[in-house]
C-alpha cells in the first residue's frame, strides 16, 4: 500500500499545473486590451517556456521510489 501511495502522489500531482495556470492568469490580467488572440497565445507560450526552463533540472520528491516501484510492477506484468 505504501508503494502505491508514493506512485499516486508523484503521478497525480497537479501543483505544477495549477501553478502554471495561476502564473499565466497573473501575466494576462494587466493586459486586458490585448489586440489579438495571437498576442495572448504568445504570452501563454512564453510563460510556459519560462516554466519549462526553470523546471527542467528539478526532480519530483519521491519520484525515484515511485520509478523503482513502477519498474517492478511492469516487470511482474510483462515478463
Amino acid at each position: 500500500m505504501g508503494v502505491h501511495c508514493s506512485i499516486r502522489s508523484v503521478i497525480y500531482t497537479t501543483n505544477a499545473i495549477e501553478r502554471t495556470i495561476k502564473e499565466i492568469r497573473k501575466r494576462l490580467k494587466p493586459m486586458n486590451s490585448l489586440n489579438s488572440l495571437e498576442a495572448a497565445e504568445k504570452i501563454v507560450y512564453l510563460t510556459i517556456q519560462d516554466f519549462n526552463e526553470k523546471w527542467a533540472g528539478r526532480k519530483l520528491r519521491g519520484f525515484a521510489e515511485a520509478h523503482e516501484a513502477l519498474q517492478r510492477m511492469f516487470e511482474e506484468c510483462y515478463n
